[in-house]
């Protein structure tokens, strides 16, 4: 079990989970492993995107099975949840509210908190063979990983709500239909695409990723004269910054008639 590092384009890492990190990411063995992997990477100001990627059938398959079992017979199963979330969630919140711009590069299996992994980055890139599910309800369990938030906002409330209580798995070509995938790509495409992607949203500058995705992480709990006031606190802070006295420079010298 181990988390992979790898930089396929200059300030952009990607991470691959292999072994039990894909398999069964979240356990008390690879739910530490995996959560430093990706503070490293957040936390490295020379870093603007990240690519999370899996190993075979699996990107990240969510819980220890075996892990929940035994804690059920040991009497322990809401201290080992207690464990597991206390790692993931704030995890999920780092990557939302990050500068960095986090892709998703989906070659198998996304279930239980792998689908809150998957769902918490900036664009999800899936290989045909992907695969989603949430499967807490046939464990009796309800959601968590943020999954109950973040797919009704991508693919709309009903939708998720038939998702989560028809307890369903969707391929690669079901999850791009609803809206939880943005780009559907063959599987030997997959790296390529999701580096591409990572390397084009992260050409910005470091105000207009954060401050952007900062405005559509909030953009739900604030009513329209607060996010007003909000983008104009933003963007107003945007007009000291070097990259903006550069952008209008460059749009004027594009705007320019070539001289004979």
């Amino acid at each position: 079990m181990t988390v992979e590092r790898t930089s396929p384009q200059p300030g952009v890492v990607m991470l691959r989970l292999t072994g039990a990190a894909a398999s069964a990411s979240f356990s008390r063995d690879s739910m530490p492993v995996i959560a430093k992997a990706i503070d490293e990477v957040l936390n490295d100001t020379e870093v603007h995107a990240l690519v999370i990627t899996g190993e075979g059938r699996f990107f990240s398959a969510g819980a220890d099975i075996d892990a929940f079992a035994a804690s059920i017979e040991a009497g322990e199963a809401p201290a080992l949840i207690r464990d597991l979330t206390g790692h993931l969630h704030p995890l999920l919140l780092r990557m939302r509210t990050s500068s960095t711009i986090c892709v998703a590069a989906i070659n198998g299996a996304a279930a239980g908190g792998g689908l809150g992994l998957a769902l918490a980055c900036d664009a999800r890139v899936a290989s045909t063979e992907a695969r989603f599910a949430a499967s807490y309800a046939g464990m009796g369990l309800s959601p968590d990983g943020g999954s109950t938030w973040l797919l009704p906002r991508l693919v709309g409330t009903q939708v998720a709500r038939r998702f989560f209580f028809d307890n369903t798995i969707w391929s690669a070509k079901e999850a791009h239909e609803h809206g939880a995938v943005d780009y559907l790509v063959p599987a030997e495409s997959l790296i390529d695409t999701a580096v591409g992607v990572a390397v084009a949203w992260s050409g910005w500058s470091e105000h207009v990723r954060e401050a952007t995705k900062h405005l559509l992480h909030v953009e739900t709990d604030n009513d329209l004269a607060t996010h007003l006031d909000h983008e104009r606190t933003l963007i107003e802070a945007a007009g000291t910054t070097q990259a903006f006295e550069e952008g209008v420079a460059g749009f004027l010298a594009r705007r320019r008639p070539k001289s004979d």
